[in-house]
């Protein structure tokens, strides 16, 4: 690639930058919902709980009062909580808590016990698991027109409750441009719940406890108390709602008493117990093999086997309710598809034609209801081979993919004949398959119309997502989850792919089709943790050192809208940027600001958009879909996508709409680009990890730059910062419903 002489190199990213700035973290993006999950108090609870919460991207400098890409699914999340609430009216026996604590934990569960004896009325602080119910089937929402609107959002508070909550903020001095937030959060009668319990105000988005706080004493003068119950509560649920923000379902106790210490809680057991009893939060006790012990069913006679069981180590773990339904609910509709299918492989599933890896996918679909599928971008012809065998057979088999150009890149690898009459909705997106407006629709079961279906990109499943689509499986379906699990995880809580993976409960089939090429070779590389000096004769591969970030800024434009459409003939809007975070010197904001003063100077006017811009829209929160601004009239901001057109009304273009010319790795996971410019600015140094640099780096079809910053901190992450464990239950459900396959 010709770029300037005295600024590149054609050499591996291993090499190293003249210079850096000192450590540090990007600040967090403020205001858009297409922004990144991790907040601080996200990365203060998941060190705790010995996790790095990868969700995150420059983690540690979020401002409160910013909204981040989770924290938007979270919000789009508690229209499940009417599912909920009718699960705990379902639920009727409290589970027998074992005897094998001491101390703190033992005195909870002993807390605990005297709750469900009625000293309090919890309703659900210990539900008794049972299948849940299948979802009702939502009502197909097929677009009747080409120009597509964005989803209707949840009715707005009623205006009586928003005013009740604007008198109370209005005393407590809190901000009364919240009143909205907290009606709907809160619902009927927020105002007076608010004027009892200031502390409640931390279930609006971005509040944090400092602030709840001089809000409960200009409301409670004298009376308020740093031991008051009701703020050692309302921390406590706000803390769980951190931890699902770096990726975690739940928190072991201890994590969750020492964060609790942390937001001066002074008595941080009490505070977790009376959670407890008011139904906030859940409790669970999972027992636990030992390293090398074998499980308490393989003991010989049952009171070898009780003996067993009670001997074996425990752990206690607090959550919110909904991410422990979640998993539960995953696991049992898990079990159902693997037990309901007749394990023995029909012969006309015999792999004809095929060989490998492709052929080891057919046979283990062909006798298991569910199959996991690893490997990197050129494997996915694996999965579109197993589409196509299926269809062949007359089955009805679709592949769903978690974006419109996931789709439409594994629509190109099936054939055009792949069922007998051309490949038309054989792959859908995802939210499109949820949603009803692609697929095969759902029969009057409310379950998917489907015998197959692929799901690709696996990993950026979250837990409640992934357990919508195993409920929407009718029996007998096959389930086929495949996706590189050295990609970044899931922006919302859970890590449902990797701990599929560790539970060994179905068949694994793992490719031995490797990415081709020197990017191949270099991201192959990463994901085993070596960050290799890889040959490029055609600059596949380019190196800018830079100083310091407004260096960085500067070659990361020359880049974008010089060298690499000189070099390559893409146009600009045909390389991806990405960088670690939304703000600092050389963030996505900073980044977006000068790429549109290059490549698509304007006025701004229509709302800050000028036609031809790129842009990130949110037609739902916690989604991004990338696209490009045509114009604006008065139904609103108008759109091209890779769904086609949209219309953004005027109302919702702030909040849903924020420029595109530079990504973080968690909204360009999923996707792929001819070219990519990864930027690393010295700040950035400490938010790197090899998850983190497989995923950016393998965004790139054809050619990468690497604008290169951090020293010797790129090396080191790649070969010393791997993804953390998330804390979830998910496994040990599973091993609990499912024998290990053979």
């Amino acid at each position: 690639m010709s770029t300037e002489p005295e600024t590149t190199e054609n050499t591996g990213p291993g090499s190293t930058g003249p210079g850096s700035t000192g450590p540090g973290t990007a600040d967090g993006e403020g205001g858009g919902p297409a922004t990144e999950p991790g907040t601080a108090e996200a990365a203060d609870v998941a060190d705790s709980a010995g996790a790095d919460g990868t969700g995150g991207e420059g983690d540690g400098a979020s401002t409160a009062s910013q909204l981040s890409e989770a924290q938007a699914e979270l919000a789009a999340q508690k229209l499940e909580r009417e599912r909920i609430e009718r699960r705990k009216a379902e639920r009727a026996e409290p589970i027998a808590a074992g005897t094998k604590l001491s101390g703190t934990a033992a005195d909870l569960l002993a807390a605990v016990r005297a709750v469900e004896g009625g000293a309090k009325p919890p309703a659900s602080a210990f539900p008794d698991p049972e299948p849940a119910p299948r979802r009702p089937a939502p009502e197909p929402v097929r677009p009747a027109r080409p120009v597509v609107a964005e989803p209707t959002a949840p009715p707005a508070p009623a205006p009586d409750t928003v005013d009740a909550v604007r008198r109370v903020l209005a005393d407590g001095g809190a901000p009364e441009n919240l009143a909205s937030q907290a009606a709907a959060a809160l619902g009927e009668g927020a105002g007076e719940l608010l004027r009892e319990d200031p502390w409640q105000l931390l279930r609006v988005t971005g509040v944090r406890p400092e602030q709840a706080d001089g809000f409960a004493r200009a409301l409670l003068g004298p009376e308020c108390a740093p031991d008051d119950e009701r703020r050692g509560r309302a921390v406590t649920v706000w803390l769980l709602e951190q931890a699902a923000l770096a990726g975690h379902t739940a928190l072991e106790l201890p994590a969750l008493t020492a964060a609790l210490g942390r937001q001066a809680v002074p008595d941080a057991d009490a505070a977790v117990q009376s959670a407890l009893a008011e139904g906030d939060v859940l409790a669970f006790q999972d027992a636990l093999d030992e390293p090398g012990a074998a499980p308490a069913k393989a003991a010989e006679g049952e009171a070898e086997a009780e003996a067993a069981e009670e001997s074996r180590p425990v752990r206690v773990l607090v959550g919110l309710e909904r991410y422990a339904l979640a998993e539960e609910s995953l696991a049992d509709a898990l079990a159902r598809i693997v037990n309901s299918l007749a394990k023995e492989a029909s012969p006309e599933w015999e792999p004809q034609g095929l060989s490998g890896s492709a052929a080891e996918l057919v046979r283990a679909v062909a006798g298991h209801g569910l199959v996991l599928h690893t490997g990197g971008e050129a494997a996915r012809a694996e999965p579109a081979a197993l589409l196509t065998a299926a269809r062949a057979q007359g089955l009805r088999a679709v592949a769903a993919c978690h974006t419109p150009d996931g789709r439409d890149r594994f629509a190109a690898l099936l054939p055009d004949d792949a069922d007998g009459a051309g490949t038309e909705g054989a792959v859908v997106t995802l939210a499109g398959l949820l949603a009803g407006a692609e697929g095969p629709g759902r029969d009057a079961e409310g379950a998917f119309a489907l015998d197959l279906l692929v799901l690709t990109d696996a990993p950026l499943l979250d837990v409640e997502t992934a357990a919508t689509v195993a409920e929407s499986l009718p029996d007998g379906a096959r389930l086929v989850l495949s996706g590189d699990p050295a990609v970044l995880w899931s922006a919302g809580p859970g890590r449902v792919f990797a701990d599929l993976l560790a539970a060994r409960v179905c068949p694994q089939v793992a490719s031995r089709t490797p990415d081709p090429g020197p990017l191949g070779e270099l991201v192959s590389g990463i994901g085993v943790g070596e960050l290799n000096q890889v040959e490029a004769p055609g600059k596949e591969i380019v190196i800018v050192p830079v100083r310091d970030a407004g260096e960085a800024v500067h070659r990361t434009v020359q880049l974008v809208a010089d060298s690499v459409p000189r070099a390559f003939g893409f146009a600009p809007g045909e390389t991806v940027v990405i960088t670690p975070g939304h703000g600092g010197a050389a963030g996505t904001r900073a980044l977006n600001a000068a790429l549109k003063e290059r490549l698509n100077p304007g006025p701004g006017r229509f709302g800050g958009f000028d036609p031809g811009d790129l842009v990130v829209h949110s037609p739902a929160p916690g989604r991004s879909v990338p696209g490009r601004v045509v114009d604006a009239d008065a139904e609103g901001l108008r759109l091209t996508c890779a769904d086609g057109p949209v219309v953004v009304a005027k109302e919702r273009v702030e909040r849903s709409v924020r420029h595109g010319w530079a990504l973080t790795a968690h909204q360009a996971v999923g996707g792929r680009w001819p070219a990519a410019v990864v930027v690393l600015p010295g700040d950035a140094a400490q938010s790197l990890s090899r998850p983190w640099v497989y995923t950016a780096f393998g965004r790139a079809e054809r050619h990468l730059s690497v604008v290169h910053g951090v020293d010797q901190a790129l090396p080191r992450a790649v070969a010393e910062v791997p993804a953390k464990p998330r804390t979830t239950r998910l496994p040990l459900l599973l091993r609990t419903q499912v024998p290990p396959a053979g």
